[in-house]
């Protein structure tokens, strides 16, 4: 695993000082990529600075985006932190070795991983989750789960530390890219636009096939080639589908 692939994305925080001791936990992990969903001049620098203390340069590096998707087009895999389960939430959540095995994987060959965090108050709505293609849970006291910003940030650090440790005592990279999430909705849309042509499901049941689609492929780490070939099929499937309608 390459840690520099690694991006911790804050989804709308609240305290200036809590993204400073992100940056800190960060950096206690060798992780140094930083992404905001938010605006820097929302933010007080001097409080972000007090607790960052000598990785304040994570802060002054850090990449401001208007929405989780963005912030996350260029990577393969975004998981969201969430301890809160329903019927509008992931059906699968991993745990952070959980996740840390995986995202090893995932960047194996260059490819980026984000791990979206949400708001302090709120957590990740569940329209933010939804823009996440996976999500992983921290398990805590059912009498006093809830957890702090930075802490959370330092518990998926340090385990994404230690499988990077634990990778680099043995483990070689295959080489190969996967796809970043952008490219993927191609994919995705592809897939979708072909079950639709041939009567798969109702036009309001497609944004759940696409997000159920994006999921499934995100963790498989497509290449480029697999993609186009996965597309392919879709569009064969389909084109069989209406010369068997026209006989």
């Amino acid at each position: 695993m390459n840690l520099k692939n690694i991006c911790i994305v804050l989804a709308r925080p609240e305290e200036s000082r809590n993204i400073g001791a992100a940056c800190r936990a960060m950096a206690n992990n060798d992780i140094s990529c930083l992404r905001i969903v938010g605006k820097k001049e929302d933010y007080d620098d001097e409080r972000v600075r007090i607790l960052a203390i000598h990785a304040v340069d994570l802060w002054d590096q850090a990449q401001f985006f208007d929405t989780i998707t963005a912030a996350t087009a260029d990577c393969v895999f975004a998981a969201g932190t969430t301890r809160r389960k329903g019927k509008k939430r992931k059906t699968k959540y991993l745990y952070p070795e959980e996740f840390a095995a995986s995202a090893d994987k995932l960047t194996d060959g260059g490819s980026k991983v984000a791990v979206v965090f949400g708001n302090e108050r709120t957590g990740l709505t569940d329209e933010e989750l939804s823009e996440c293609t996976g999500a992983v849970t921290i398990p805590s006291s059912e009498d006093f789960a809830s957890l702090n910003l930075s802490h959370a940030v330092q518990i998926i650090s340090y385990h994404l530390f230690r499988q990077n440790q634990a990778t680099n005592r043995g483990i070689t990279s295959s080489g190969c890219k996967a796809v970043d999430l952008a490219r993927l909705d191609k994919t995705v849309n592809c897939i979708a636009d072909n079950l639709q042509e041939i009567g798969f499901f109702k036009i309001t049941g497609r944004p759940d096939m696409e997000e159920f689609w994006k999921e499934i492929l995100s963790r498989a780490a497509l290449t480029e080639g697999e993609a186009k070939y996965l597309e392919k099929i879709f569009i064969k499937a389909a084109g069989l589908s209406r010369k068997h309608e026209a006989d």
